[in-house]
């Protein structure tokens, strides 16, 4: 089954797989060391990143080390933008509001 890549973004566990893996490749017994869950869990948040490819695996001798794609993360980034520059917009106006308000008071 094809993975939504927002869907895969939506777990907070993977969330937190994707912050570990952006500094350096990781094996998943060692991205398992920083979660109280199996290592067969966190195997299968790395096989839906691994679809949805916001990961992808190296094969280093015996070890499979997983690093970040980080190509599809720019891919959401540049979706979010969007809404990033309307946020921003708005937070532009309450400030506009606020600091006519605060002139406004004796």
């Amino acid at each position: 089954m094809r993975r939504d890549v927002f869907q895969a973004i939506a777990d907070p566990t993977r969330r937190a797989i994707i912050g570990l893996i952006a500094l350096q490749a990781m094996t998943p017994n060692a991205i398992a060391e920083h979660f109280d869950t199996s290592r067969q869990a966190v195997s299968k948040h790395l096989q839906i990143l691994v679809e949805c490819q916001l990961v992808k695996q190296e094969q280093q001798g015996r070890e499979i080390y997983y690093q970040l794609e980080v190509a599809k993360m720019k891919e959401i980034d540049k979706w979010l933008e969007q809404f990033r520059k309307i946020w921003e917009d708005r937070f532009n106006q309450l400030d506009t509001i606020f600091s006519n308000i605060k002139q406004t008071k004796p």
